[in-house]
């Protein structure tokens, strides 16, 4: 795999990975929490399942950039990312846990 697939990778997994984890938590919290929204359980049941897909398909992206030889500022780049998705899902969860405890 030479770089510019790598960097095409790094680039189109980190941005499918990060941006639907970021999305994720406000979401949940106003169509399942709180719903303000019309319909909202319906925009829900539509909303996670697409979101789920992408963040799949985000991670599995970095992963195949993160592990290619040689190692280089890609696999470097692709890492940190990941590290800022563990960053992201441990805030979620721990944010998650003191909405259920409040209610």
């Amino acid at each position: 795999m030479n770089w510019h697939e790598r960097e095409r990778l790094f680039f189109l997994g980190s941005a499918f990975a990060i941006g639907p984890a970021l999305v994720f938590l406000p979401a949940f919290t106003q169509l399942v929490f709180h719903p303000t929204a019309p319909h909202a359980h319906v925009w829900a049941a539509l909303l996670f399942p697409v979101l789920a897909a992408v963040e799949v398909f985000g991670v599995i992206q970095l992963v195949q950039s993160c592990v290619q030889r040689p190692f280089s500022l890609l696999t470097m780049l692709s890492f940190g990312a990941l590290l800022v998705l563990l960053v992201i899902a441990a805030y979620t969860g721990i944010f998650l846990a003191a909405l259920v405890e409040r209610m």
